[in-house]
């Protein structure tokens, strides 16, 4: 908010989001009842959420050191899926974990009580 270097415009967001939701729209064809990356089975999860190595590697020590349940590991995949979508990205990477994890922390801190 302080940076002096203007923002992305709401326009170009809103397109971002509109390609993401018709990836998730493409994606969740075949499988009924689901219709975006929140409503995920574990199974969907391990087909179209599966980070790379290097995302994976992030993740499991992410869980160890802030000691996540699984429930938390299934929803920063399914974050972390949704901001891949959105970065028109077929992978779920790295970064993409990197910034799923940093949303998990803002919910778990105490971050609004200061």
């Amino acid at each position: 908010m302080s940076s002096k270097a203007p923002g992305e415009p709401s326009a170009t967001i809103r397109e971002r989001v509109i390609k993401a939701r018709a990836i998730q729209s493409l994606r969740f064809k075949n499988h009924p009842g689901v219709h975006c990356n929140a409503q995920m089975t574990p199974s969907l999860l391990h087909q179209y959420a599966e980070p790379d190595a290097e995302g994976m590697a992030q993740l499991r020590q992410a869980i160890t050191s802030m000691n996540m349940s699984a429930r938390a590991y299934d929803r920063i995949l399914k974050v972390a899926r949704t901001i891949a979508d959105l970065d028109a990205s077929v992978q779920v990477r790295q970064p993409h974990i990197m910034e799923a994890i940093a949303y998990r922390n803002l919910d778990r801190s105490n971050y609004f009580n200061l």
